[in-house]
This record gives C-alpha cells, structure tokens and sequence, in this order.
C-alpha cells in the first residue's frame, strides 16, 4: 500500500512541476534528484562505517607472519632488482 500512496504522490508532483513551466519546474525536479541521490551516498557511507567496524580483522596466523617479517627487515615482497 506504500508504493500506491507514493506513486500517487508523485504523479501529483510532475503534474505539479508540469504546471509550473519548464525553469521553475526543471530547478525543483533538479533539486529532488541530487537531493535523493545526495542521501543515498549518505546512507551508503554510513551503512560502510558501520560495517567496517564488525568486519573480521586479521587472522592469528597473519600477525605473526607480519610480525615475523618486520623483525627480519623484510617487507613481504620479492624484489627483481637485485
């Protein structure tokens, strides 16, 4: 029933926009659609903050091998240049 009542509205907001002529009209349809896309890209990034922190972090294994590394002097890559 939702979707009903906003696409209701919003054929009664092109008619609106319609009526307004094409500057007046363009600038508000213009204003509703970066508005939108605006609040995705707000809602993406914040549902990416929130992931991040329950994201599973490093293995045991890895840190010592990292940790394993940094106390030989290496950086974990191959170097061809030698």
């Amino acid at each position: 029933m939702n979707i009903v009542f906003w696409i209701i509205m919003s054929m009664m907001l092109g008619y609106v926009l319609l009526m307004l002529g094409p500057l007046a009209g363009g600038i508000i349809a213009f204003g509703l659609v970066m508005g939108t896309l605006f609040r995705g890209l707000y809602l993406l990034n914040d549902i990416h903050t929130r992931l991040k922190g329950m994201a599973p972090r490093k293995d045991r294994a890895e840190e010592v091998y990292e940790e394993y590394l940094k106390r030989r002097g290496h950086s974990g890559k191959e170097r061809d240049d030698e």
